[in-house]
């Protein structure tokens, strides 16, 4: 069954703010701070609130009061959605208990269980969990950094970067060049970039035909690769160049000022080029104190990191072994650290960790393939205990079904991060 979108709009005024030490503790609740308002920690944040009675006091220090979903941001850069379809704001959890705080969290102290926010404000926690999603990892990319990313955007964070590199596709000139850079492994949703070389075709197939494709990536393969490239050359035909490790397509440089891109020595000019580069844990993690490099080793069993007990981290930013870093994972991972958490500060029963994950991908009009898996603790890691994917020569049937699932998926966990 396929459900209808909702959109939940919430006011200002309907958020409230816990700004003061002395104030939270004379209300004599346990605390949790959760940093970052998407999949994993509105939906963490959220269950804490609801599940706790009222019990806990959950604040969520996100500084977007608008969050646009990385999931399903390549269907509007392919013309299925509108840019406010992916669009949602926080007024559902605000009025569900969760006190919401838009402002960047800049620091925490561990040993006096503080975060700190750009505005000044010192918030305290029992526990913390984070979520902060990606950032990139410097030098990356030779020639790009995030001062180039207008000249040749990433749009790796939903938003203003997925508008403006639509509003590029759109600029392109007839017959012109779109250039991907994709990034190394590991990274967030790994068949994201293979997604958007499909829905920049279709645009393209549409408005912009004689256009051409060119993606430069480090992997010698990819995930849903033969899918993928089954719906290359059955919806685009000729369009995509694809350049692999073994063909030198980890060897790139870029020059955004001349729109340039180099892949093993050989200059193409290009008019749009979307640069995804290597990805690490976003910024809070690493002021924290609890990664190892570029990613936050968690425990499977309640995503508590292994550096502090006390702090969680989910989704993107956890290395926490087989479960990929997706929007649906995050969810997962969300509704175990909650449980776990509220089980810790209150004495409620703890169930055993489960986690499942899909990842939905459109090719063309209703040409849908998925990959999913449903995983478990053990000591050393999460740990995949089975899995599914899409065959190749499926029926266009049974394709169409999996898109309208995707359309269904999407309403549920926007609804179960956000309320």
């Amino acid at each position: 069954m396929t459900l209808n979108r909702r959109q939940f709009i919430g006011t200002s005024a309907a958020m409230a703010t816990v700004l003061s030490a002395p104030m939270v503790k004379a209300q004599g609740k346990p605390r949790v701070v959760v940093v970052g308002g998407g999949a994993g920690g509105a939906t963490a944040a959220r269950y804490l609130a609801k599940d706790s009675k009222g019990g806990i006091d959950v604040t969520l220090v996100e500084p977007t009061r608008k969050y646009y979903t990385c999931f399903f941001s390549n269907l509007y850069l392919g013309g299925f959605k509108e840019i406010e379809d992916i669009g949602h704001t926080y007024g559902g959890l605000a009025a569900g208990g969760v006190n919401v705080v838009h402002d960047w969290a800049v620091g925490v102290d561990r040993a006096a269980k503080t975060v700190s926010l750009a505005g000044g404000v010192s918030v305290p926690y029992d526990k913390l969990i984070l979520s902060p999603g990606i950032d990139f990892v410097d030098g990356a990319v030779d020639g790009w950094g995030l001062s180039a990313q207008n000249a040749m955007p990433h749009a790796y964070k939903a938003g203003s970067q997925s508008e403006l590199l639509k509003a590029q596709l759109q600029a392109m000139p007839e017959g012109g060049v779109f250039a991907m850079v994709a990034p190394p492994n590991p990274y967030r949703c790994p068949p994201g970039p293979y997604e958007r070389v499909s829905m920049v075709a279709h645009f393209l197939k549409q408005n912009n035909p004689t256009a051409k494709i060119i993606v430069a990536d480090p992997k010698p393969k990819f995930s849903k690769m033969s899918l993928f490239q089954e719906g290359w050359a059955n919806h685009y035909e000729g369009m995509v160049d694809w350049i692999g490790e073994d063909f030198g397509g980890g060897n790139v440089s870029v020059d955004p000022a001349a729109m340039t891109v180099t892949i093993d020595g050989e200059e193409t000019k290009v008019d749009v080029c979307n640069v995804i580069p290597a990805m690490k844990a976003g910024r809070i993690a690493e002021l924290a104190g609890v990664t190892d490099g570029n990613w936050a080793p968690v425990n499977a069993a309640d995503m508590s990191t292994k550096a502090d007990a006390d702090v969680y981290v989910l989704g993107d930013a956890a290395s926490q072994g087989d479960m990929p870093k997706s929007g649906y994972s995050a969810n997962s991972q969300a509704k175990v650290c909650a449980n776990a958490v509220r089980g810790a500060l209150t004495g409620s029963k703890v169930f055993p960790a489960k986690f499942a994950n899909t990842c939905w991908s459109l090719i063309a009009s209703n040409d849908g393939v998925k990959v999913g898996a449903t995983y478990e603790a053990t000591p050393e890691k999460i740990a995949k205990v089975d899995g599914f994917i899409s065959q190749t020569g499926e029926s266009a049937d049974l394709r169409k079904a999996t898109y309208e699932e995707s359309e269904g998926w999407y309403t549920g966990i926007t609804t179960d991060m956000l309320g």
